[in-house]
């Protein structure tokens, strides 16, 4: 293939996206599809001549499509969306036409200095304070890990990334159980260990216990152990929950320990005003992280982390050997410096044209209508008979399970995902099975929410 004939496959490309995209509704949400069916249908080994496009076409039309979940379905309600606004898959296939790697500034200055603008349009939006720089991430896991790394170096004085753990203290990292498994893999990753990230009692609220962090900081020092850090939860994955970020920030510091937020759901309705009582506090956070690639429609992958002293991080995470040096340019800002990864793509750019294309009176009108649908699937479900809320709606989020127990709530699941029309997915509530409905697709209507009702209603006999 050459130039001209992808700009000709482009164009079929584009068509094809535009039907793909059209027809959504009509196709099954989850993959109906049995482990190992595509790659069987695979040749063994890449063909040693080159095969014509019109083949290759042919066969990702019949074998790709019919094997994807489909995460722009109108009814995805499953895990927490991965949406792609138009605008944003537009600018995705200028930044793979440009093909830059941003690593330096000099590699790729527009890429840069349009992620310097894109997290501050991005912080004011969020109605964060002036004080926080950022960078965009692939995802919340290499944030919440830069994050990490960064408070085991505070809290050794750097001497983990020039001597190695092994004469370390014993490390602590506090955390309730409501936060994402990214925190425990960033505890794994960061040579913390599992048994280090100490997992804080919850209220009745599920935030976690002040005084209860407090305690478990106060009795490590006591053992000899040296606490680095605190993790809050800010719109957790299972139901939803926040910490009292106000509350965890004011233990943190009195114990002089930094503090990273992990609102990478939840961040994205902090644009609504009326949303930001749930992490009131967060402006005294060291770290934030949110994905733009959840709610907001920026294409996978784009994640920001709002950092207060960006110094820390790039003195854990940065390295600049000869040949990454920028002659004459000493203080200038390379983010490959502020994250694990030395490869960066243009992710800035789909921000740009997602929040100029669609503005964010628009955007928080779509997050408001996913809330208040999402309230008024719960009460729908409520009033059927032998169906229970698990836990009530945080934002967009809600569970629910069968009177009759796990067994039958379980069952019940596995219908709804075999039947298609909506996707569903799981999780454990105080020892009890439930179905997560997460209200968050980009083109979802009122219709498509309430379509949950009517497929629990019919398939819950």
């Amino acid at each position: 293939m050459n130039h001209d004939d992808l700009r000709d496959w482009s164009k079929r490309a584009a068509d094809w996206t535009q039907d793909y995209h059209a027809t959504l509704r009509s196709r099954p949400v989850r993959a109906q599809t049995l482990p190992g069916a595509t790659r069987a249908a695979l040749p063994a080994a890449a063909p040693e001549s080159p095969e014509p496009m019109e083949a290759i076409w042919a066969d990702f039309e019949r074998l790709i499509p019919p094997a994807m979940t489909h995460w722009q379905h109108p009814r995805f309600f499953a895990y927490f969306p991965a949406n792609a606004a138009p605008a944003s898959m537009l600018a995705s296939q200028l930044a793979n036409a440009i093909a830059a790697q941003g690593m330096l500034w000099q590699t790729a200055p527009a890429a840069t200095e349009l992620e310097q603008a894109m997290v501050g349009w991005l912080r004011a939006a969020l109605g964060l304070p002036d004080r926080f720089g950022g960078t965009i991430h692939d995802s919340a896991t290499t944030a919440t890990l830069s994050a990490v790394l960064t408070m085991r170096e505070r809290a050794l004085d750097w001497a983990g990334v020039q001597q190695g753990l092994s004469e370390a203290p014993r490390l602590r990292l506090y955390a309730s159980a409501e936060t994402h498994s990214s925190v425990d893999k960033a505890a794994r990753i960061a040579g913390i260990g599992q048994e280090n990230l100490v997992k804080v009692p919850t209220d009745s609220t599920l935030s976690m216990k002040p005084g209860a962090l407090a305690g478990a900081i106060a009795a490590d020092r006591a053992a000899g152990y040296l606490p680095i850090g605190v993790v809050i939860c800010a719109g957790g994955t299972s139901v939803g929950a926040f910490d009292r970020a106000a509350d965890v920030v004011a233990v943190a510091k009195a114990a002089g320990l930094p503090t990273h937020v992990d609102a990478a759901w939840a961040g994205s309705a902090m644009i609504c005003p009326e949303f930001r009582d749930l992490w009131a506090g967060v402006e005294g956070a060291d770290s934030i992280v949110f994905n733009p690639h959840k709610w907001l429609g920026a294409q996978f992958d784009c994640s920001v982390q709002f950092i207060a002293e960006p110094r820390h991080q790039i003195r854990t995470l940065g390295l600049r050997p000869t040949y990454l040096e920028t002659p004459g340019q000493d203080e200038i800002v390379n983010f490959n410096e502020w994250t694990v990864p030395l490869g960066r793509s243009f992710r800035a750019l789909k921000l740009w044209f997602l929040l100029r294309a669609q503005g964010l009176e628009d955007l928080r009108g779509r997050i408001r209508n996913h809330v208040a649908w999402s309230r008024a699937l719960c009460e729908r479900l409520r009033a059927m008979p032998g169906v229970e809320i698990v836990t009530e709606p945080s934002l967009s989020l809600f569970s629910f399970a069968l009177a009759e127990g796990d067994a039958a709530t379980e069952a019940l699941l596995a219908r709804i995902n075999d039947d298609g029309r909506v996707y569903l997915t799981q999780t454990r509530h105080r020892g009890r099975y439930a179905i997560r409905v997460q209200v968050g697709s980009f083109d979802c209507t009122e219709a498509d929410v309430m379509t949950v009702a009517e497929v629990v209603q019919e398939l819950r006999a």
